[in-house]
Parts: C-alpha cells; sequence; structure tokens
C-alpha cells in the first residue's frame, strides 16, 4: 500500500469495509460511493490532476469509442444480465422479484424518463467511485488482476439484499463478474464515462426486461 497516497488510504478502508458488512445484513452500500465520489476529487485535487489522468475524461470518450476493440468489453455485462435473466426465468424466477425489490428503494419504476436518469446518474456515481477511484488506486499498489479482484468482490458484497441464500449468492455473483467486466473497460480505456456506459446499458436494457417479465 506504499504507492497510494495517505489521503486515499482511509476511504479505501472505508469503502471496504461498508461493503463487507453487507454480509451482516447491514446494507448501507451506497454510502461507500458517495465516499468513493468525494475522495476520487480530492484525491484528484491534492494530486492536481487533470481529468485525463484521473481516468474521468469526457473530452476522450469519442476517441475511446472509436476504438471497435473496447466495444466488446462494453456489450459483454449485457449479454451476461440477459443470459442471467433468461436462466432465472426457467429455474428461479423469484430472482426477478428478488432484484425488482433490492432496488426499489432507489429508482423509480413508474416513470421511465426518471428511471433512465436515475440509472445513468447510479452508473457513473459507481462507476467513479469503484473504478476511477478505488480500483485506479489499488493498482499503484497491486497488479491489475488482483485489483480486479478485490474491487469487484467488494461492489458486489456492497449489493446483498436479504432473500433465499440460493438467490443471493446467484445475484452476487453475476454482479461480481458485470464488475469484472466494467474494471476491464476502464482499465482498457483509463476511461470511467466507458465504464459507466458499459454499466448504464446493462443496467436499462436489464430492469426493462426484468420489468417486462
Amino acid at each position: 500500500m506504499e504507492n497510494i497516497k495517505k489521503v486515499s488510504l482511509i476511504p479505501i478502508f472505508a469503502m471496504a469495509i461498508i461493503s463487507f458488512i453487507g454480509v451482516f445484513g447491514i446494507n448501507i452500500g451506497g454510502l461507500s460511493v458517495i465516499i468513493g465520489v468525494i475522495f476520487f476529487f480530492i484525491n484528484k485535487a491534492s494530486e492536481k490532476q487533470t481529468f485525463k489522468d484521473s481516468g474521468f475524461d469526457i473530452g476522450e470518450i469519442r476517441t475511446n469509442l472509436e476504438d471497435k476493440r473496447i466495444w466488446l468489453w462494453i456489450g459483454l455485462p449485457l449479454i451476461v444480465d440477459i443470459a442471467v435473466i433468461i436462466i432465472s426465468r426457467l429455474f428461479w424466477p423469484q430472482y426477478i422479484e428478488h432484484v425488482l425489490a433490492r432496488t426499489e428503494g432507489f429508482i423509480s419504476f413508474d416513470k421511465i424518463i426518471l428511471l433512465i436518469f436515475q440509472l445513468a446518474v447510479l452508473a457513473i456515481g459507481e462507476e467513479i467511485a469503484w473504478r476511477a477511484f478505488f480500483q485506479n488506486q489499488l493498482s499503484k499498489a497491486l497488479p491489475i488482476i488482483p485489483a480486479l479482484l478485490i474491487t469487484s468482490a467488494l461492489f458486489a458484497l456492497g449489493h446483498l439484499a436479504e432473500g433465499n441464500i440460493v438467490i443471493v449468492i446467484y445475484d452476487i455473483f453475476f454482479i461480481f463478474i458485470n464488475s469484472i467486466l466494467y474494471g476491464i473497460v476502464f482499465y482498457k480505456s483509463n476511461n470511467a464515462w466507458i465504464s459507466a456506459i458499459a454499466h448504464f446499458i446493462a443496467n436499462v436494457f436489464s430492469i426493462i426486461i426484468l420489468l417486462f417479465f
């Protein structure tokens, strides 16, 4: 951890602890996102980084998207989500109820425009916190693979919700997989806007499909 600035160590440990205590039924994962976003900007200011250096450059979106290779990674989370929903529809229909119950506290299902706006804000916030801040800082001290795995494990734990243990594990496992994919998108583009696009696309289409079912 010696390569991580002291200003980043406290929020890194705070985010990890907040996500981990979800195992004990204390669901305050959203707080870790708020902490990550705040300290992303604090860290950016303290290190006098440009948005490009910090991994959150809106001006590079077009350049990033012109790289056709990145589109495969952007699309993979959506493909994973569709496969998860189809499998759950066939074998575990309770999963759909579980996901809707897990998300109904912070998004509005009855107003489509508001829903899309909320999903966009959530995707950007989570990607700033977990990719541009947490993963980015962790990768200063660890190789990218363990940084991805640790970030994704904590990200997934932050989404824990009460329910049937099999359904909960099923849900968290695929959140973990998608988090790895978002992390790869960020790693390849060095831009949380691009991983947020992947995150937003997957969430929007998944929610729409879940509501349709």
